[in-house]
């Protein structure tokens, strides 16, 4: 193999696993934050309240963490091509 197509193998590699990682903290955190919000007296089940403010917790964060990703996108392409 190439060493440039090695490279960029590599960071192709590295670019994948960071994606996995960030997505792997975004559940995390979508869990602990909804989970408390929602459930504040945990029981066997979700009552019908609990599961609609989950969903609609889960949502707002997933929208929130788009919009973040996306303006940081944006901001390290901007630099990119400044440098």
């Amino acid at each position: 193999m190439e060493s440039s197509a090695f490279l960029a193998e590599v960071k192709r590699q590295i670019e994948e696993q960071h994606a996995l990682d960030n997505a792997k903290m975004l559940i995390e955190k979508v869990n602990d934050h909804c989970f408390e919000r929602c459930v504040p007296k945990p029981g066997s089940a979700l009552s019908s309240s609990e599961q609609t403010c989950a969903t609609q917790c889960i949502g707002k964060y997933m929208l929130a963490w788009n919009q973040v990703s996306i303006s940081y996108i944006g901001r390290v392409k901007r630099e990119q091509v400044s440098r």
